[in-house]
């Protein structure tokens, strides 16, 4: 078996599907398997193969996979690739297997397992994002810029500041991922860029969440004065907002 890994970045998952695409035409799709680095756990007899980023190939996957498939089947693709599953890239591989195979049409082949599978998680990635649309709070510092900070499973925060880019389009604000030290950087009314945060810029901006002002009080008091005690429902609550969730949402902290 042939494995073929690469590191957790959108082009470098494209490089490594078309890599393995290569060496599938002349061994078999059935005699490779593809995985994200690092590799929990290496099998003895299999043969490992890691694959870089290159631009050329990436341009091919995805031309590839807007012309033979459709757009709406590269937009799932890119949501798959940004899950957290250990087999994400594998699935989607094998998703386009089918693809390149059926056309359009596979993504209404929900009989077939691969299939499932990729729509699956993509369904999963698209929830958490919508979840974290809704409970991402922003601290104000200085009156001058926001920051939010999240702990997202799945790689999400690119669709969270789509969203706040449409509706805060006139504001700095800053959307940070505390799993994966990278952050969504909107200067007012300009284009949101993703950027790496160095160890220490990611705590400097930790201790800003702790920033307490008028704002921040009058959402607490609000929260609390809304709720009724009477039919509180703490499982009903749960449902709605994970407890895993809860670390950065102001009225929970």
């Amino acid at each position: 078996m042939y494995v073929f890994t690469c590191k957790q970045e959108f082009e470098d998952m494209m490089c490594c599907i078309y890599t393995a695409w290569e060496r599938a035409l002349r061994v078999g799709h059935d005699q490779l398997r593809l995985e994200v680095e690092p590799v929990e756990q290496m099998q003895l007899f299999d043969e490992y193969i890691h694959v870089d980023a290159d631009h050329e190939k990436f341009e091919k996957v995805t031309r590839s996979i807007q012309r033979k498939i459709s757009m709406q089947a590269f937009v799932s693709v890119y949501y798959v690739a940004m899950s957290n599953e250990p087999d994400a890239i594998d699935v989607i591989y094998r998703f386009l297997i089918r693809g390149f195979s059926m056309g359009e049409v596979v993504l209404d082949h929900l009989t077939d397992p691969c299939v499932q599978r990729f729509f699956e998680i993509r369904r999963s990635v698209g929830n958490e994002a919508h979840f974290f649309r809704e409970f991402a709070r922003f601290t104000s510092i200085d009156n001058r810029f926001y920051v939010c900070h999240l702990e997202p499973k799945n790689n999400v925060i690119l669709f969270v500041g789509e969203h706040f880019a449409d509706r805060m389009p006139s504001e700095h604000w800053m959307i940070i991922d505390d799993n994966r030290s990278i952050a969504v950087v909107h200067p007012k009314d300009g284009e949101n860029y993703l950027r790496t945060l160095t160890t220490e810029e990611l705590r400097e901006f930790e201790q800003l969440e702790d920033q307490q002002d008028l704002y921040t009080d009058m959402w607490k008091t609000f929260f609390d004065t809304i709720a009724i005690r009477q039919r509180e429902n703490r499982n009903c609550q749960r449902n709605m907002i994970r407890i895993w969730m809860r670390k950065h949402v102001t009225e929970f902290r």
